[in-house]
């Protein structure tokens, strides 16, 4: 059974291009994404990676910690940093997991337990490690998304649903599609409207089971 919303991921001891380290150590008190790929020196990985070197203080404001994924080795993680950085404009300084031994693409799901690399293998032969997780401070799985290789991840969209989980799991709320910071929240329905007003304040019904209000301060 792979793993669910919810789920408390693996605290698994991995590589990285920074040195060896333990997941839930690393994650400590923090928020947390870990975002795969299925080779180095690929060229919409490349971009996606220098998308996330380049959006480094907003992973900062937010408390989130970013580590890549990918079934190189380190020495190609470091060597790789090097094309991320020109492409993106901006330093390369989270860490990068050398999955080579694949145990963290099966632990997450991304490739099936029998799955091994051949000799020569091209992106295609790990196409399917290319995922991302959001991961709460209490280690738990709070989203997680999957790409096919052509389609390069929007990490905008990534640093929204941050938001929108930072949001709902602090504030006992929900949000609602297209969601952006100031924007209108919606209070759940287990809530009612007594506790609403008394919990929100003002709010606007717009169906009996959908009321929006401002994100409590």
């Amino acid at each position: 059974m792979g793993l669910r919303i919810n789920d408390t991921i693996p605290d698994l001891k991995v590589e990285t291009d920074q040195g060896e380290l333990s997941l839930h150590d690393w994650i400590g008190d923090s928020w947390a994404i870990l975002f795969s790929h299925p080779k180095d020196f690929t060229p919409v990985c490349t971009t996606e990676f220098g998308a996330v070197a380049k959006l480094s203080d907003e992973w900062e404001k937010r408390g989130c910690k970013v580590i890549g994924v990918s079934v190189d080795g380190v020495e190609d993680h470091k060597k790789w940093k090097g094309d991320i950085e020109k492409v993106g404009g901006a330093k390369a300084g989270f860490p990068i997991i050398a999955d080579t031994g694949l145990e963290v693409s099966k632990a997450f799901d991304m490739l099936p337990a029998e799955a091994y690399l051949p000799d020569g293998r091209t992106p295609a032969d790990s196409a399917t490690v290319r995922s991302v997780f959001i991961i709460g401070p209490d280690k738990q799985l709070k989203l997680m998304m999957t790409y096919p290789m052509t389609v390069g991840r929007n990490f905008g969209e990534v640093l929204r649903a941050l938001d929108a989980l930072q949001a709902s799991t602090t504030k006992g709320v929900a949000t609602p599609a297209d969601w952006q910071v100031g924007e209108d929240v919606i209070i759940p329905p287990s809530v009612s409207d007594e506790d609403a007003k008394a919990k929100f304040g003002d709010f606007e019904a717009v169906l009996p089971y959908l009321r929006k209000t401002k994100l409590p301060g």
